[in-house]
């Protein structure tokens, strides 16, 4: 084999592991790699906008599990998802779930606040307690065609026509 050859080869061995290693990498961020270090709990809230398969689920900042799938709910149109926790993390059973926005540009995770229940979630079990996100877009549109919250008495009749104010 030539030098050229040899080095060509070398250089996809390379390739081949560097594409192993991120596929590696993303089936396990995926949340689809739940094995005997997680425990799956699940949780239905009104609204999950920004969360994905892969985010976070963290309890007071710090990253417990992952959300490991999300599903909607024919019948009540939520949104079911189920998390994956850490088998060293103990949750109480009335401990709240919120979805909470990384920042401004769209990305979210799931907050734990943990309750005070003696008796922690098992394998299967749901949170029962959540609030879902917040449409930040249309509080802020909503806020400013508002008017900034002042208003006269006649125009408060005006836009009452039944005149119940």
């Amino acid at each position: 084999m030539s030098r050229a050859g040899f080095f060509e080869t070398i250089v996809g061995a390379l390739v081949i592991a560097v594409a192993a290693g991120f596929l590696a990498y993303a089936y396990g961020v995926s949340g689809k790699g739940v094995g005997r270090d997680h425990y799956r709990v699940g949780a239905v809230f009104g609204r999950v906008d920004g969360v994905t398969v892969g985010s976070e689920v963290r309890i007071a900042g710090v990253k417990v599990g992952s959300v490991a799938g999300n599903s909607l709910d024919p019948m009540t149109y939520e949104a079911n998802v189920e998390l994956a926790i850490d088998r060293g993390v103990a949750i109480p059973q009335d401990s709240v779930a919120k979805v909470v926005s990384d920042g401004i540009l769209g990305g979210a995770h799931i907050a734990i606040e943990p309750g005070a229940a003696e008796e922690m979630l098992l394998e299967g079990d749901k949170l029962t307690i959540t609030q879902g996100s917040v449409d930040l877009l249309s509080l802020a549109v909503q806020a400013f065609t508002s008017g900034g919250g002042k208003s006269d008495d006649k125009d408060d009749k005006a836009a009452d026509p039944l005149g119940d104010m």
